[in-house]
């Protein structure tokens, strides 16, 4: 029997070797604010960066940890170097129940000053290792096919293209294309929250 949204643990601190996973706080919003101020990190999915009353109100709405409508879980952590304590970017997990099984959609965001430094895998990697020990079975994420970065990451946290595509970007999984087709993947990862920023 799968398990339900409600018996999931609550965001928790996770520790990597070089990272600290902190769960994600309206109050975030102060120091996320600069680090997010990038053009380049909307290069793939278009738009702007957000203002800091513009986090905020995201952040509020993210913090809860649940859709308006109680049918996705959702997970976010400020991603911090241990040695000095500041953030460095963002990674996120919006879980919901597809086919009877936990289904998750994952994305991650480095600032351009801390990438190429290995910042995502490592983080991507912990809280997939966080969602496993949650019972969830199926991981998913949207990227660009251009975003070769992220692409990168995804294959080292043992995803795979299923060529199928989401308003432009590869739905990547660690379930093969047939399997994720055939659960209605794509549909799950479509309707997903308009809080990710992108993978």
């Amino acid at each position: 029997m799968v398990r339900a949204l409600h018996d999931l643990s609550d965001s928790e601190p996770l520790l990597s070797p070089r990272l600290e996973l902190e769960p994600l706080r309206p109050e975030h919003a102060d120091e996320m604010a600069p680090l997010l101020d990038d053009g380049e990190l909307h290069t793939f999915i278009g738009g702007g960066p957000a203002t800091r009353e513009e986090l905020l109100a995201r952040y509020r709405r993210q913090a809860i940890g649940w859709s308006p409508d109680r049918a996705e879980r959702w997970f976010n952590w400020v991603v911090r170097r241990r040695d000095l304590h500041h953030a460095v970017g963002f990674v996120q997990a919006t879980v919901t129940v597809k086919e009877d099984r936990l289904t998750a959609t994952v994305a991650w965001v480095i600032g351009s000053a801390y990438q190429r430094r290995g910042y995502a895998t490592e983080s991507a990697h912990r809280i997939l290792a966080w969602l496993k020990g949650q019972e969830v079975e199926v991981v998913a994420a949207c990227i660009h096919p251009e975003h070769h970065a992220s692409i990168a990451v995804a294959r080292a946290i043992g995803l795979k293209p299923t060529g199928i595509l989401i308003d432009g970007e590869t739905l990547w999984t660690n379930w093969t294309p047939l399997r994720a087709a055939a659960a209605g993947l794509a549909d799950f990862v479509a309707s997903g929250p308009g809080e990710v920023l992108t993978s």
